[in-house]
Parts: C-alpha cells; structure tokens; sequence
C-alpha cells in the first residue's frame, strides 16, 4: 500500500507520528495572546502544527471572531446559527499590532472566519489590522489569507489596495468533492478570485493550498494544480486532510511521502515558485519561507 502512496484512513501511519512540544517559548505566545484576547486558527482549527509553531513564536492571526457563516465539513471552527450580523471588535486590530510588536515578528499572517453576513465579508477589518501593522513596523512581510468574499470585487481591492506582500486563497479540494468538504463554496469562484487579484493587482504575490486524503484522484490533484497555476497562483501548498473532531468528515486515506513528493514536481514542472508539499503541511506553516523565496 505505501508503494501505491496511499493508506486507508482507518489508523495514522509511522509517517504522521509528531511530538508535542510544551516549551516556555511556547506559553510565552499563549499568554500573549490571552492577554490580547486574539484568535488564531491555530488553536480554533487544532492545527498539529501548533506547538512547533507557538514554540517560535509565530502564530497565524483569526480576525473577525471565532465563528463561521459557512459549514465546510472539514473544519472544526465553531459554525455561527442563523441570520443575525455578528459584532466586530473594533479595536482587533490595535491588538494585533501590540502582539506583532510583543512576539517580535517579522512575518504575519492573517486570515479570517468567513463572514457572509457582512456587505464587505470583513475586508475592511483586513484592511485595518494590515495598515495598523505597518503603522507600527513598515519592514513586516504581511501575508493575508482570506475567504471568497463572494467575489465582491470592491471587497477584493480593499484588502489587495492595502499592499499585503502575499494574497492567500486557499481552494482546499478537488472540483469533484466540493459538494461534500465545502458545500457553501463553489470552485470556479476560487479560481475567478484568484485571477481576479493577477489581473487586477499583479504585484502582489497569489497563493494557495489543498488538503489530499479526502477521496481524490492523483489525475485530479494535477488538474487542480493546473487550474491555479492558470489562474496565477505563484505558491502552492498541499497537506494531508486530519480529522479534527467527530462532528468532521473522516480520512478517507493517508497519503504516503512519496506521492507528496511526487506533487512537488509536478507543482514545480507547472512553474510554481515555491511549493510546500507534504503530510503536515498547513497553508500558513512556516510561510516566512515561502515569501523569502517568492520575493527571491
């Protein structure tokens, strides 16, 4: 079964063992951000990154509150329940900033829940924590990772006006298997999104990533690196799908090292810049990285 690249998802093999680290770095960045009273998806989507993470002092940033409009299956974000608007804090920027400054970071990423109930899907809050950071430190590489806003274009341009070095959309799955892992979302909405942003603010960096071991195809992870290659994705990464909880849709299959080797050259023979491919990649893991070798 290793050889074919792939394990029925029904035990973690040898390859997806990872200690947790309990350092003192580590409850540094805890205290900073209880302190701050911040979200990270870290912690709210129970990345398996997190302790080696928090252990550098690096924390990917989730504005806007802790729950969802949407229900993708893969999440364990917390889902908000019926139509009501909910707050926005006002002064989660100032916040962000102060912790920036405290952690001492010189790579911030920031995402979001996704906020369909507001006209601007939170770009405006984007928009503040970025120009709050560069008030503070204009030398910051600032990378936003960001939902579809539904295709508001003037939404788009509020974020990518503000000059974050790096846009993030991550289109997560195969087109197939959309109804399933993100039924909310729609894939050729990501992908006008993203040439959305190359053809409108081509000097900032475009980015995206995928999760694999959902129940896709080999052919069709290539054809989806094709498609955001198409659409002016520069960066790409790919990890494997960890169920979070029970309430979340289980592993179908455990991808082997070899197949996400294999991912990387066929990202990289599409002409990706920089791709990040394997079994405990995240979408913000280690992207410092990744914009030191876009910018070159």
């Amino acid at each position: 079964m290793r050889n074919e690249g792939r394990v029925a998802g029904h035990r973690k093999p040898e390859w997806l063992k990872k200690s947790i680290t309990y350092s003192s770095e580590r409850h540094e960045t805890e205290r900073v951000l209880k302190e701050m009273g911040l979200n990270t998806v870290c912690s709210h989507a129970r990345c398996p990154n997190l302790s080696e993470c928090y252990s550098c002092h690096r924390a990917t940033f989730m504005i806007l509150g802790s729950r969802c409009t949407r229900n993708c299956t893969f999440c364990s974000i917390e889902k908000a329940h019926g139509n009501a608007i909910l707050p926005v804090d006002e002064d989660e920027p100032a916040r962000i900033a102060a912790a920036v400054e405290r952690l001492g970071l010189r790579y911030v990423v920031i995402t979001s829940v996704t906020r369909d109930d507001l006209p601007d899907g939170g770009a405006s809050q984007f928009a503040k924590t970025i120009e709050r950071i560069r008030k503070l430190d204009e030398s910051v590489g600032i990378e936003v990772l960001t939902p579809d806003f539904l295709l508001n274009r003037d939404a788009i341009d509020t974020v990518a006006c503000c000059g974050p070095d790096v846009f993030n959309h991550n289109i997560e799955t195969v087109r197939r298997l959309y109804d399933r892992v993100r039924p909310k979302a729609v894939y050729g909405r990501s992908l006008d999104f993203l040439r959305y942003i190359r053809d409108r603010h081509p000097a900032i960096f475009l980015k995206s990533g995928l999760m694999v071991g959902l129940g896709e195809t080999k052919e069709e992870v290539l054809e989806l690196l094709a498609d955001l290659r198409r659409s002016g994705c520069e960066a790409v990464t790919i990890g494997q799908y960890l169920r979070p909880g029970r309430a979340n849709i289980p592993v179908v299959e455990y991808i082997a090292p070899e197949r996400f080797e294999f991912y990387e050259r066929e990202a990289k023979r599409l002409g990706f810049r920089y791709v990040a491919s394997g079994p405990y990649v995240r979408s913000s893991y280690m992207a410092h990285r990744g914009f030191e070798l876009l910018r070159g």
